[in-house]
């Protein structure tokens, strides 16, 4: 049992749309294939990975450096104990392998992307969905619900808050009861007027949250703390940079609501160092922590076991990226739920073809893997990279 060769392409998602921070006119993603020697039903089990939204594609250090450790490894040191699959974690040591601590950057992104292509195999090698295989390791009960939200509100040339509001109904219409926006962009008298407006659409029927994207430096973040809490807001989301834990910490002085952050730390040492230094509140607050990432699943539950050892439910944790991979693992260690695009990052973001939205719950298909070969639109590129 082997890894033969790991391929990687760069593709597009490109889009007009732009958050606080940055635009997406040249965003792009990794996908990667991680063939193997293994046949199931006739064909090689393939793996497939990409690399989640807001950080560009990693091809050159995916092929200069971690596919190339994989691939010179001894194959035996891969396969796991009972010789019957192979081990993600050997895998993810292999490509670590001369990789000093810290500088957890771009690096992070590229190991993810290979990290979530391997774990696809590792459970199509078992014969079973991802989530079953994770609550099977952990000892726990898999649940195929999963809380998803409905993530939008970006910018967009000509985009006026008529428009912002019926994007937010069209969210309702397809079975979301939390939505998200995107806030900083224009100003606070502007996004006081854009929440009002949503809201008054929403009429109650759902909930808004919204989001930052650590535009704020700590006076603006607490003036928009002060405003936001004339609003029952589902939560407000990464006010500042996502490594000033001070700022976050003041921020709960102003801010009696919920906060969501964590989406931009990249290690298990980052996310404890917010729990420990961030003011964060584990009875009403949200960790975002989006494993593609963050180096993979293989160090995301080192961070899974951050959140636990300060107190912390992984209930509180609904990860960032709105991809299947988080959604899978959500699913079988019962984290908060998952972030969701209906409308943006597509094809990569979603869920596979007919599944439903119903009161913000899906319910994750029998699928061998996280699922992908589901996703038709999705698929037709992992093909194409798989020959």
């Amino acid at each position: 049992m082997r890894i033969l060769e790991i391929r990687e392409v760069s593709k597009p998602i490109a889009s007009a749309i732009r958050n606080a921070y940055i635009d997406f006119s040249k965003m792009t993603t990794s996908l990667v294939a991680v063939v193997t020697d293994v046949v199931r039903d006739g064909r090689p089990v393939i793996g497939y990975g990409f690399n989640s939204n807001g950080r560009y594609g990693q091809g050159g250090l995916i092929r200069e450096r971690f596919a190339g450790r994989i691939l010179e490894a001894d194959p035996a040191t891969l396969i796991n104990e009972a010789g019957d699959n192979l081990d993600p974690d050997r895998i993810w040591a292999a490509m670590m392998t001369n990789e000093k601590p810290g500088g957890h950057g771009e690096r992070s992104v590229a190991v993810g992307t290979i990290d979530m292509a391997v774990w696809d195999a590792v459970a199509k090698i078992a014969g079973k969905p991802l989530f079953r295989l994770l609550a099977e390791r952990h000892g726990r009960e898999a649940d195929p619900r999963v809380f998803v939200y409905a993530a939008g509100g970006y910018y967009y040339p000509g985009k006026d808050d008529n428009a912002l509001c019926d994007e937010m109904s069209s969210y309702l219409d397809r079975g979301y009861s939390v939505v998200k926006m995107k806030i900083g962009g224009e100003g606070l008298d502007a996004d006081r007027r854009r929440i009002e407006a949503v809201l008054k659409r929403l009429n109650g029927k759902a909930q808004l949250a919204v989001d930052a994207n650590g535009r704020f430096d700590l006076e603006t973040a607490i003036a928009y703390a002060k405003a936001l809490r004339d609003y029952s807001l589902f939560w407000y989301e990464e006010a500042g940079d996502p490594l000033d834990y001070q700022l976050q910490a003041a921020l709960a002085e102003f801010y009696p609501g919920a906060m969501a952050t964590g989406e931009n730390l990249f290690s298990h040492q980052d996310a404890r160092n917010l729990l420990r230094h961030g003011g964060m509140r584990p009875d009403r607050d949200w960790l975002q922590f989006d494993c593609a990432l963050s180096y993979g699943l293989c160090e995301y539950q080192r961070t899974l076991k951050a959140v636990a050892d300060a107190g912390w439910s992984w209930r509180r944790c609904i990860p960032h990226g709105g991809h299947q991979m988080s959604l899978a693992i959500a699913a079988g260690l019962g984290l908060g739920g998952n972030e969701s695009y209906p409308d943006v990052f597509q094809p990569y973001g979603g869920f596979p073809d007919g599944t439903r939205v119903d009161d913000s719950i899906v319910t994750l298909p029998e699928l061998p893997g996280i699922g992908f070969e589901g996703k038709a639109d999705l698929y037709v590129h992992m093909k194409e990279l798989a020959g």
